[in-house]
């Protein structure tokens, strides 16, 4: 089957989940497709970066969107009322040269990523499919609460206008997908049921357990300019890093990851260390004794747990993630809502290397069962394979 590829970013290197996620499903698609990418990106993409890719795709095609490009875009969707998160990356240039690619190579089907690049299949009756992957609308609806108030209003315009366009694309695309029930759920239209659940996975392989010396007690990671991360880590540092100092004085936390925001930065101090961008993470994983994700913003399923679970890392969440991830609490990982339960189940693991050694165990074995890249993408290919031999027929 010729499959069409549309992305709102460039999908390598892998430092954010939706890159990632792309990345990895184009991996195994192309064993069964002839894959044509079409990514925009508002930044220059290396050519090394380009060559990681190249091997799964028979074209790679890249639209740069400029600056003075983008506040158009952005402008035009505050006059026609689509959200900015779909604003910023449509404008007309691009989707003429989709077309372009679109009569050259007659794909069978269409895969969008994203509500972001939704408006750049509404025309075309190429079988397709829409990955939302996060709900938006309610990843900026739990946002507003802690947004400066010169911002709220923005962010409630935004909020309100996801929805809309959540409902409005769920009838446009003959398969829709997430990554998990609870995001499902919160899709603001009656058919959300139909929604198919595509979980992330974790490289195996790549991500294993191995010894190393122990660098420190405490880890978080994950690209550190995203706001709920940022949130995270102001969470961990000045809520529940003090509760664990009264038990564990010398305990230090590492935040490892890309493009630490002006704010993360700030939290470094002698039992704080923020490294920015590693090479390799999993010697961060390795190098930890417990990895914690106590997340309090966000939606959509924390690669950051299925990583450091693959690297048998005891793990320390939210009830908010874990809704997503389901494990089993107090058996594959430990749950904490408040900054003192948090603390909690640190000083319990770190007291504790039974426990902690359960936890990792149960952990990793969870994770072997139940987070592969490979079976949550041929059950992708299934789907889309299905709708264009349903439509095939039809004509």
């Amino acid at each position: 089957m010729k499959l069409l590829v549309i992305l709102p970013r460039f999908p390598y290197p892998t430092e954010k989940g939706d890159k990632l996620r792309a990345f990895n499903q184009i991996k195994v698609l192309s064993r069964f497709h002839d894959i044509t990418l079409f990514a925009l990106t508002d930044k220059a993409v290396k050519r090394s970066d380009e060559e990681m890719v190249k091997p799964y795709c028979s074209s790679i095609i890249i639209h740069r969107l400029r600056p003075f490009s983008i506040g158009l875009n952005l402008l035009r969707a505050l006059i026609n009322g689509r959200p900015f998160q779909a604003g910023y990356y449509y404008n007309s240039r691009a989707q003429s040269a989709l077309n372009k690619v679109i009569e050259e190579i007659q794909p069978d089907h269409i895969y969008c990523q994203l509500l972001r690049t939704a408006a750049y299949a509404f025309n075309t009756e190429v079988p397709k499919t829409l990955d939302y992957q996060d709900v938006f609308s309610k990843g900026v609806e739990r946002r507003i609460p802690k947004t400066k108030a010169i911002f709220r209003f923005i962010f409630r315009v935004e909020f309100k206008r996801l929805l809309k366009y959540e409902k409005r694309i769920f009838d446009v695309f003959d398969v829709k997908t997430i990554i998990s029930k609870p995001d499902r759920d919160c899709i603001p239209h009656e058919k959300r049921e139909e929604i198919h659940v595509i979980p992330n996975g974790v490289d195996q392989k790549y991500f294993k357990p191995y010894k190393t010396k122990k660098q420190t007690e405490l880890l978080f990671t994950g690209n550190m300019g995203y706001p709920p991360n940022i949130d995270c880590a102001e969470y961990l540092v000045n809520k529940v890093l003090p509760i664990i100092h009264t038990k564990y004085p010398d305990a230090r936390l590492t935040i490892a990851g890309a493009t630490p925001h002006s704010r993360v930065k700030s939290l470094e101090n002698d039992k704080v260390i923020v490294t920015g961008w590693v090479d390799d993470i999993r010697e961060y994983y390795a190098g930890a004794r417990i990895f914690m994700a106590p997340m309090q913003l966000g939606t959509g399923l924390q690669n950051k747990l299925l990583e450091a679970m693959a690297m048998r890392l005891p793990c320390i969440t939210s009830s908010l993630c874990n809704s997503a991830l389901m494990a089993r609490e107090g058996e594959e990982i430990l749950i904490g809502n408040t900054p003192e339960e948090v603390a909690e189940q640190a000083i319990k693991l770190l007291s504790d290397t039974s426990l902690a050694d359960n936890i990792s165990t149960n952990g990793y074995t969870f994770i072997q069962n139940n987070y592969s890249w490979t079976g949550s993408t041929v059950h992708l290919s299934e789907l889309m394979e299905q709708v264009s031999e349903k439509k095939t027929m039809s004509f």
